[in-house]
Order: C-alpha cells, then sequence, then structure tokens
C-alpha cells in the first residue's frame, strides 16, 4: 500500500515535470494536429498526414522562436509570447484540474487549483520562450 502511494506521488511529480518542460511545445503541438488533420482530410493519408503535421508543428517552433528572438517592438515580442503562452496555459489548466479532481472532492477547490496552475504553466511557457533572447550588445552569457 504504501509503495502505491509513493508511485503514484512519483507518477504525479513526473506528469508535472512533463507539463512543465513541454509547454513551450503546446502552440506547435495543436498547430500540427491541426495540419496534420487537414492534410488527412484531403487524402494524404496516415504517413503523409504524419509528416505534414511535424513539419508544421517544426515550422511553427521554429518561426515563433526566431520572430521572438529577432523582434524589436515590445508589443510584437509581447505578442508572440502570449501566442505561445496561451495554449500552454490552457493545457496546464486541464492537466491540473484532471489531477484536482482525482485529489480533493470541492468543486471550488479544483477550480482554484486548476486557476493556479494554468497561470504557473503560462508563466513557466512565457519564460521559457523568453529564454531565447539573443544576447545584446556583444555581451555573452553562459546558460546553463
Amino acid at each position: 500500500m504504501v509503495l502505491g502511494i509513493l508511485l503514484s506521488i512519483t507518477a504525479i511529480g513526473v506528469v508535472c515535470w512533463l507539463l512543465f518542460t513541454l509547454a513551450i511545445y503546446a502552440l506547435p503541438f495543436f498547430a500540427g494536429i491541426t495540419v496534420g488533420t487537414w492534410a488527412y482530410g484531403t487524402g494524404a493519408g496516415w504517413p503523409g498526414s504524419i509528416i505534414i503535421g511535424l513539419l508544421a508543428a517544426g515550422l511553427m517552433l521554429v518561426v515563433g522562436q526566431f520572430l521572438f528572438a529577432f523582434a524589436r517592438p515590445v508589443w510584437l515580442r509581447l505578442t508572440i509570447g502570449l501566442v505561445f503562452a496561451a495554449p500552454a496555459a490552457v493545457a496546464g489548466y486541464h492537466a491540473v484540474h484532471g489531477i484536482a479532481k482525482h485529489a480533493m472532492p470541492s468543486e471550488t477547490w479544483q477550480f482554484i487549483f486548476s486557476v493556479v496552475g494554468a497561470i504557473a504553466i503560462g508563466a513557466t511557457a512565457w519564460i521559457r520562450i523568453a529564454g531565447a533572447e539573443p544576447a545584446r550588445s556583444g555581451q555573452n552569457f553562459v546558460r546553463g
């Protein structure tokens, strides 16, 4: 019984770690799924739709990080960051809500924890996309 509880806590920790680590990829994932579904609907078949979806997801990630890294206007950087952070926050809300439904019976507390999780995961995605910024003014900083 103790082993089951420890394994459950470990599984929740791993899922939360994955969620925080992969939060930045929520928008490219959704874009890849959407484009892959569209390609399948147009007759590309399973292999073609998977390849097209993966290409669309990779392109979305690379273009988003490139634009965020080299865009000068603050409003443009804010917009790009929000475009990446919003789907991550939505995914975070639903992931935390799924865990909270099993952990507590009160719907109010489920909602509160889900909103806090959405904010935390959205902020994590924002910080990770902001980490793509190049070094300014000739300074080279080592990031670990």
